[in-house]
């Protein structure tokens, strides 16, 4: 593997989780079901868990929506370690790591509109791969022109993990992504350097989450090891289809999540392949009950995605 080696994470470190939604709608049961996992992993290993609202992209974001989701999250019985930490708040954390790039010449300006780039190759994730355009125009300063983003120079990097449920994963960063945005032209910060500087300043040992983010882990584990930050494990869980074979999401019009939360919990559960209850809970807190003792990573069907049970 290339690329300078991370922080490692103290062997004694205490399992601490995270949830990180964006605002841009209501929960639905695809969230939920991210939601779920990451909660139940937390609980069965006796650790922390943290509830991140990521805003970074704020035109996206819908006024009310943090509020729909944190009350949401309550009644399903979801309980969260400290207050909740916004990345509106956190700009001043982006700046100083995109500064360290900026100091290791590892980042340049790219004024390639997405028009230009609409002829550049497909990954297989469906991403175009960066050709390269704007690299030989050296690296970036201090300063950027005028709508101009910030990329990362990958080079010949070739980042290698083992996630804890999809198994072992390779990802030729050149060719499988290109060098990638780290900064916007409208000049916000881009998730996956958000996400990374976010992870290491909350201390998060384990990421639980939906398989839709498994090819962007290589991109953060390279930035990681840029910033010698220390790399957590990861799991990446099924995500939920609807009938045409599409992720559930706000912009594929998943229903929010209905007021009575243990029939969402259960099918939640259910989805994930876990052990049924002998008796039906009749609360959220004797469904989480249940979830502490009866989690089992072992159980979880290793695919990237699942069909959403009938009406979810």
């Amino acid at each position: 593997m290339s690329g300078a080696a991370g922080a490692a994470r103290p062997a004694t470190a205490r399992y601490r989780g995270r949830f990180a939604p964006s605002p841009t709608g209501p929960l639905h049961f695809g969230s939920l079901v991210a939601a779920v996992a990451s909660y139940a992993d937390a609980l069965a290993a006796g650790g922390g868990w943290l509830l991140r609202i990521e805003d970074v992209d704020t035109p996206r974001t819908r006024p009310g929506a943090e509020d729909a989701i944190v009350r949401a999250l309550s009644q399903h019985g979801f309980r969260w370690d400290g207050p909740v930490v916004r990345q509106a708040d956190r700009t001043a954390m982006y700046e100083a790591a995109l500064a360290h790039l900026t100091a290791q010449h590892a980042i340049y300006a790219c004024t390639c509109t997405r028009r230009a780039l609409e002829s550049a190759p497909l990954a297989a994730s469906g991403e175009r791969v960066y050709p390269g355009t704007c690299r030989a125009r050296g690296a970036a300063t201090g300063t950027r022109p005028v709508h101009a983003a910030q990329r990362v120079r990958v080079g010949d990097a070739v980042v290698e993990f083992v996630d804890l449920l999809q198994g072992p994963q390779r990802q030729a960063l050149a060719s499988d992504v290109g060098d990638f945005v780290v900064r916007r032209a409208d000049g916000l910060f881009a998730y996956q350097l958000a996400v990374v500087v976010d992870d290491a300043a909350q201390g998060v040992t384990t990421i639980v989450r939906g398989a839709d983010l498994l090819s962007s882990t290589p991109r953060q584990i390279f930035l990681q090891r840029l910033l010698a930050l220390a790399t957590p494990d990861y799991l990446h869980v099924p995500v939920a289809i609807n009938a045409a074979g599409e992720k559930l999401s706000k912009q594929t019009h998943a229903a929010p999540l209905p007021a009575d939360p243990l029939p969402s919990l259960l099918a939640a559960w259910g989805f994930l392949q876990q052990p049924p209850p002998l008796a039906a809970p009749r609360t959220a807190a004797e469904f989480w009950a249940h979830a502490t003792r009866a989690w089992s990573r072992a159980r979880l069907p290793p695919v990237a995605m699942l069909p959403a049970p009938r009406g979810a």
